[in-house]
């Protein structure tokens, strides 16, 4: 396919594209702004920033991931322009860089659909001296737009699984144009580069994952440490849970205490379990199945401010079964909150969820069989002794019961967990000297 043939494809199949998003944006909540303007590339006011450093991070998992990047742009004095496709990514980059944003040093805004149109607009309109594109968003109008007026564009962080080398091959020569027009890419691992320069992509480097480059915010753990302590419970962390997800690990805690009640074990009383449903969106519906399923549970967002340790809180959460973690921005509060985590989105097949962020606390980890999403990490934390993995939701949950009495193996984890963490941070470091590299060679240094 060519992009003339591409652009005839996707003109045709826009309203229902659009119909789409509209759909996702409804069962997502939050303001998408679906068919706005500024998604077609039309503003109404001027640019704040003087040619920024554009980085794309389309969702909430990119924005995590790109936070220390983008701290490291903006503590070298850069300024940037954050853009992201859904209302999750966007509410996080807010959270996350809201000092930036009042003192003027980086503005967000959407990323405009790849129709030619679309993509010349927001360029001419923001005029960025160099764009960087997080993990794997490949639009080729966008990047073709970038190429003819001359705006440097990076891949980094990149991940290119099987499947998308596969499906890239398929797309043809549309495909091969916009690796092949990239300025510099950053690979995760050797067998991503291997594969991003069999689509295309030219002269690839390993720069490894800017997750391990993570910056755990101390507070956070600090009040997950206090909170644990104040409880006097153990805690089991059920963190990014998925539809479909949570019913199997309520089915399985409710199984496990049933058990334990039958076999007088007072299981109810020495644990508690923490599920964190990873979307939004979903907060109620999920209380409603803790709800159906009779188990006692306590909401986050009913605790008493930032502060978990106070009497009435913890007094709530020693008389539940589940606390649900129906609250934004705190997963570093449950990771130092708990013995175990449970990082799901991989017990369906559903790619897996990050699992970096709990091994950097020192949280040893399961995690189930759908990794495909971050496979190299999962296998890697595996082989250091950071990870296990379930089969299911209740085979993980007993391996987590297992672990709560075995102190020596979890200390083992833990201590495997923060070393395997440390030893592969430098992502950033690498991209952002690449970076700076393309900015001399533009003259912007």
């Amino acid at each position: 396919m060519n992009r003339f043939l591409y652009n005839a494809s996707i003109r045709l199949l826009s309203p229902g594209l659009m119909a789409w998003m509209g759909l996702r944006a409804r069962r997502a909540g939050g303001h998408w702004e679906v068919m706005s303007g500024t998604r077609f590339g039309y503003y109404k006011n001027s640019p704040t920033l003087h040619h920024p450093i554009w980085v794309h991070a389309v969702s909430l998992g990119e924005t995590r991931a790109a936070q220390p990047f983008i701290q490291a742009l903006l503590d070298q004095g850069n300024q940037v322009l954050l853009t992201h496709m859904t209302a999750t990514g966007r509410a996080a980059g807010a959270r996350m860089f809201a000092e930036a944003i009042a003192n003027n040093q980086l503005a967000q805004q959407w990323m405009p659909y790849d129709f030619p149109g679309s993509a010349r607009r927001f360029l001419e309109h923001y005029q960025p001296a160099i764009a960087v594109l997080i993990e794997r968003e490949i639009w080729p109008n966008i990047i073709a737009a970038a190429h003819r007026a001359s705006i440097p564009v990076m891949l980094a962080s990149a991940r290119f699984s099987d499947n998308s080398l596969r499906q890239s091959l398929r797309a043809g020569r549309v495909m091969r144009e916009a690796y092949g027009t990239l300025q510099a890419v950053y690979a995760q691992s050797w067998q991503d580069a291997q594969r991003l320069e069999q689509a295309g992509a030219p002269a690839v480097r390993v720069s490894g994952n800017f997750k391990f480059d993570v910056s755990v915010p101390a507070d956070q753990v600090e009040r997950g440490h206090a909170f644990a302590a104040a409880l006097q419970r153990k805690v089991i962390t059920i963190a990014s849970t998925r539809e479909g997800e949570d019913e199997l690990f309520i089915q399985a805690i409710s199984k496990h205490l049933r058990r334990a009640n039958a076999q007088s074990n007072e299981l109810d009383r020495e644990v508690l379990f923490f599920l964190i449903p990873r979307h939004p969106q979903r907060f109620d519906e999920v209380a409603g199945l803790l709800a159906k399923a009779g188990l006692p549970f306590v909401r986050r967002s009913e605790l008493s401010g930032n502060s978990s340790t106070t009497s009435s809180s913890v007094r709530r959460c020693n008389e539940a079964a589940v606390l649900l973690g129906d609250s934004l921005g705190e997963m570093p509060h449950y990771y130092a909150t708990s013995q175990v985590a449970i990082v799901a989105g991989s017990f369906m097949p559903l790619g897996g969820q990050n699992l970096i962020e709990a091994c950097a606390i020192g949280t040893p980890v399961i995690v189930g069989p759908y990794t495909k999403n971050f496979e190299q990490a999962v296998v890697d934390a595996i082989d250091e002794g950071a990870a296990l993995r379930g089969s299911n939701p209740d085979t993980a949950l007993q391996l987590a019961l297992h672990l709560l009495n075995d102190p020596q193996r979890l200390n083992k984890m833990s201590e495997a967990g923060a070393h395997w963490v440390q030893k592969h941070t430098g992502a950033v470091a690498r991209v952002v000297a690449g970076l700076n590299e393309l900015k001399a060679e533009r003259g912007d240094a």
